[in-house]
């Protein structure tokens, strides 16, 4: 069986035989799968109101402990965005109630962003469809291959210098 990304290093081989094509295999499937991967989820999060920002600002304060609280920044830091892309994020869901924004009593500067009561109940009817949605999309892969596969990615990601400090 033989995918699109196939065909490509066929052709290339053939036009460019004195070229290596073969990072094309990996960097053009990762390309591939990320497409689809991003249409699945799009639907997952609309089926709830969200799109991918809004569910990872919900998500990234449901995980940051009992009071889901953080700052813009750490915000910033975990969705790996701007400081604008945040504040326009935290805007809209701030309108609906799912985020409030509170100064910090210690400093105001500092402003804390907490998931409302509304907010929790949504990422939390939220994750399980989420999750759904990856397991369908890895179906195909066996439990060794996925644990394979994301060894593979985290040392690829690593190399290029996504690390936690």
């Amino acid at each position: 069986m033989a995918d699109h990304v196939d065909r490509v290093l066929e052709q290339w081989g053939t036009q460019r035989p004195d070229l290596d094509v073969s990072p094309m295999a990996v960097i053009g499937r990762l390309k591939r799968l990320s497409r689809v991967i991003d249409a699945e989820l799009r639907r997952t999060f609309a089926a709830h109101g969200l799109d991918a920002a809004s569910f990872d600002v919900l998500a990234t304060l449901r995980r940051s402990g009992p009071e889901n609280r953080l700052t813009p920044a750490e915000l910033m830091l975990a969705a790996m965005v701007t400081s604008g892309a945040v504040t326009q994020r935290l805007d809209r869901l701030q309108d609906r109630g799912l985020v409030t924004r509170t100064p910090s009593p210690s400093d105001r500067r500092v402003v804390h962003v907490a998931l409302t009561r509304d907010g929790r109940d949504l990422i939390d009817e939220v994750l399980p469809d989420h999750l759904a949605t990856e397991n369908r999309l890895l179906a195909a892969l066996t439990e060794p291959e996925r644990a394979a596969l994301a060894n593979a990615l985290r040392h690829l990601s690593e190399s290029l210098g996504d690390v936690i400090d």
